[in-house]
């Protein structure tokens, strides 16, 4: 069994998605489909820059979304290997959850554009620019990391954002809280906690101004029927209901990222190879959850023809 698993937000860089555009008519239709819906010369910036711009939370979240999506159109038209028929499943990273749903019939190309963008833009209007923050923890396991937020929140927002695998977890919430924590990494056995360049604290309670906001557009753009299940990131379980997928989206903005978990579901239901579109994020993560388990990142075209090959 076969897991198809898409990255989320510090995937972007600049470049990504040049090469698959320059070879395929394929990936070019694409970016020009999520220019047109947003727009905006988005696929411009994924090429050109600048770095600051396309780190943007409006920005990235669709550009990430948009190189997954080409790569699996590029996998699909260019070499022959259909999602639907060489797949049992999928799931994606917070945003790559959106970019998993396209890549399934749930959303069409524009309207995760368009999903994305807002989204972006609501979690970055949610808490002024300042106040909050994340930090990764290394060598943290998921009770450590819980143990430290709770002892570093001190009446400020500090929780767990993503279990990313045993060894890093992501922690978010109000700056000095998250400040205080990787002052304290070294009293829970932690290894070393470090400040991330981001703009929100993402998936904290703070952000639950940002999930009023998705709840009201994806009551407009509802999740339509999946072609293959979903495993979402905060219940780390198998979904086949859209209905269901509706709420666990809005839930997202402000819940855990359960990507360890998410990875030890997919195992335990039989998946046996993960093949990440689009970046070479989560391929590693999933080889530090199981090691047993077979892991493909697919980026440039020579990635997609080696692994048509393969499994063709």
């Amino acid at each position: 069994m076969r897991a198809f698993i898409f990255p989320g937000q510090g995937s972007q860089k600049v470049g990504m998605g040049t090469e698959l555009a320059e070879a395929s008519a394929a990936a070019r239709d694409v970016f020009g489909e999520v220019d047109e819906a947003l727009k905006q010369k988005l696929s411009t910036l994924m090429r050109e820059g600048p770095d600051d711009t396309l780190t943007l939370t409006e920005n990235a979240q669709p550009a990430i979304m948009a190189n997954a999506i080409a790569t699996l159109r590029v996998l699909e038209q260019d070499f022959g290997v259909k999602l639907a028929e060489k797949g049992h499943c999928v799931a994606g990273h917070s945003l790559g959850e959106y970019a998993a749903l396209c890549a399934i019939g749930a959303f069409g190309l524009a309207d995760t554009a368009r999903l994305l963008k807002l989204r972006g833009q609501a979690m970055q209007a949610a808490v002024p620019l300042g106040e909050g923050t994340m930090a990764v923890l290394l060598g943290a396991d998921i009770d450590q990391a819980k143990a430290l937020a709770e002892a570093a929140a001190q009446g400020e927002v500090c929780e767990v954002a993503n279990d990313n695998d045993p060894s890093q977890v992501v922690i978010s919430g109000h700056t000095a809280a998250i400040q205080r924590a990787v002052e304290m990494v070294k009293d829970f056995g932690i290894k070393r906690g470090m400040i991330l360049n981001v703009s929100a604290p993402f998936h904290s309670s703070l952000m639950a101004p940002a999930a009023a906001r998705m709840a009201e557009a994806l009551g407009e753009t509802p999740p339509a029927a999946f072609t293959l299940p979903l495993y979402a990131n905060v219940t780390a379980a198998r979904v086949d209901d859209p209905e269901e997928e509706r709420a666990l989206l809005v839930e997202q903005v402000t819940g855990r990222v359960r990507w360890r978990e998410s990875v030890l579901a997919m195992r335990a239901d039989g998946v046996e190879s993960f093949v990440e579109l689009g970046g070479k994020v989560l391929g590693p993560m999933v080889g530090r959850i199981d090691k047993e388990a077979a892991v493909t990142s697919l980026v440039t075209m020579a990635d997609l023809e080696a692994f048509a090959k393969e499994i063709l």
